[in-house]
């Protein structure tokens, strides 16, 4: 609209002429700038704004604040484990093809208070690195006892050149972990966070008979790196997982003043365990800030209070969590005067605190890959709104020449017409204002945008539906300073009026409600010649 209309000036301002004398007369031009619809329904079915059968709309303000899986709760490092070893005893002569070295390690997992007894990988990688000090070709077999895949064991054999006790021969290979299940109780299966790694070392079958030394230093060395998992079987700690989360509506920062009145509401608090874990959790702040800076905190004795959540029920596919919720309604708080503040910018804190109570599982928690911590803020209503001087404003730029020795812009006029189907009534009104956000001038709009409420049922629709017409002037003082004028605010006063009744009422709107508008521009120039 903004560069059909600049076009449009541009036009008129270009005539002029070389003339010593100038000559001018006075015209008056007109055209269509815009054609819309307003409505919401591109909003229906979201997570905001959704269908009540069809009839009239809900308001959902239900939210997700926290939603953790097992690769947010279980975090294994990037970790590397050698395992080096020697001959106790000199041996001569090795014959061609012997296994000489045959040895099994266990390699501490730090996972900072958490125990596990069994992972399955999603995803990572290992790179296996082997050294070889004697002068001959060597066999190396590196294994992960309790690393299956397919029910086949964890197991590389790398042919290794000769080398020298300080230049031994490598070789080194990187292997994708995905799939593989890793026993982590050790060699006696009553630990955790073991992970053993086998070495077999054998003579080259087709060389010469060796002998190594107990001076030989025989190595291999596993790194292992960006390991995401898909299933933990363990003791996961007593990690507490507190924060506070914002929350914004970007929109409700364009509310400047006035107030909503809302139905009796409530607003729900919940935790849901997908894991087999224990847990308690609290609220612990909600508040919310509007554009004017005004801030209220939801009361209740409630807050503050622990949900004992239990463990999910249930295994892989057939998983349910469990949910633990609190209540808040106007019996018990302040939740109208929390929602009808309008805040924009919204705090929520929050605090949970898995396994309360310590290890009453014996190590047998479970996260499945389906698992879910999650925290929810749930609260649906009537879309009923009652406005008493609700005002929005918005601000945008523009820049329009208007050269006044010149052809010329002295006075115009926007009208609007317009067609309301929402039960709303509306008082438009526009500042102008120059390149230091200072008012120029203020135009206030003839009168109001009628609530459908005023107006005639159209069958056809099954909605209610008010015409009405609208104009912004142009005066000569507005139009000499066109120039000047680098933004405009438009402001809007909505009330939700009833007829007969004096007083503003809370009113549903209706699924389907639109605010169709036409807007023309009629401009009187002088031209100057």
């Amino acid at each position: 609209m903004k560069n059909r209309l600049i076009s449009f000036l541009i036009i008129v301002l270009a005539l002029s002429s070389c003339k010593k004398e100038k000559t001018s007369w006075n015209t008056e031009w007109g055209a269509p700038l815009a054609y819309d619809t307003l409505s919401l329904k591109n909003f229906y079915n979201d997570s905001t704004i959704v269908s009540n059968d069809g009839i009239t709309l809900d308001f959902n303000l239900s939210r997700t604040i926290l939603n953790l899986g097992i690769n947010d709760l279980v975090e294994i490092p990037d970790t590397i484990i050698s395992q080096t070893t020697s001959p106790i005893i000199n041996l001569n002569n090795v014959t061609p093809g012997t296994n000489f070295i045959n040895q099994t390690e266990e390699h501490d997992l730090n996972l900072d208070g958490i125990q596990l007894k069994k992972v399955i990988i999603s995803s990572g990688t290992i790179k296996v690195k082997v050294f070889n000090p004697i002068g001959t070709k060597a066999f190396y077999t590196v294994q992960i006892p309790g690393a299956t895949k397919n029910g086949v064991l964890f197991e590389e054999t790398y042919t290794v050149d000769g080398g020298t006790q300080t230049n031994p021969g490598t070789t080194q290979e990187t292997i994708d972990l995905s799939g593989y299940t890793i026993d982590l109780s050790g060699i006696n299966q009553l630990s955790y966070n073991k992970l053993q790694s086998k070495l077999i070392i054998k003579s080259d079958p087709d060389g010469p008979a060796v002998s190594v030394s107990t001076l030989n230093v025989f190595k291999f060395d596993a790194e292992i790196s960006g390991i995401k998992i898909d299933y933990a079987r363990g003791y996961f700690g007593n990690q507490i997982i507190s924060d506070t989360s914002n929350l914004n509506i970007d929109f409700l920062n364009n509310v400047v003043s006035g107030a909503i009145d809302l139905p009796n509401t409530s607003l729900s608090f919940e935790i849901e365990n997908g894991a087999k874990i224990s847990m308690r959790g609290k609220l612990t702040l909600a508040e919310n800030t509007n554009s004017q800076g005004n801030t209220i905190a939801l009361n209740s004795s409630n807050i503050g209070t622990d949900l004992i959540v239990s463990p999910a029920t249930g295994t892989w596919n057939s998983l349910n969590p469990s949910n633990q919720s609190l209540q808040l309604n106007s019996g018990n708080s302040n939740i109208e005067q929390y929602l009808e503040n309008l805040g924009s910018n919204n705090r929520i804190g929050y605090s949970l605190q898995l396994n309360p109570w310590g290890n009453l599982s014996g190590g047998n928690d479970e996260i499945f890959p389906n698992s879910r911590i999650k925290v929810k803020l749930k609260s649906q209503m009537p879309l009923t709104i009652g406005s008493d001087g609700l005002t929005l404003r918005d601000t945008f730029n523009i820049d329009i020449a208007n050269d006044l020795s010149k052809s010329h812009i002295h006075s115009g006029v926007f009208t609007l017409n317009a067609t309301n189907a929402f039960p709303m009534s509306c008082q438009p009104i526009l500042y102008l204002m120059d390149e230091n956000n200072f008012i120029l001038h203020t135009i206030v709009g003839s009168s109001q945008i009628s609530s459908s409420l005023f107006g005639s049922f159209d069958s056809n629709d099954g909605l209610y539906k008010k015409k009405s017409n609208v104009e912004f002037i142009i005066d000569e003082g507005a139009a000499m300073d066109l120039s000047k004028i680098k933004k405009v605010i438009v402001e809007t006063e909505f009330n939700t009026p009833v007829p007969n009744n004096s007083n503003n009422q809370p009113q549903s709107i209706p699924f389907g409600a639109f605010l169709a508008i036409n807007l023309k521009l009629k401009l009187n120039t002088k031209i100057v010649l």
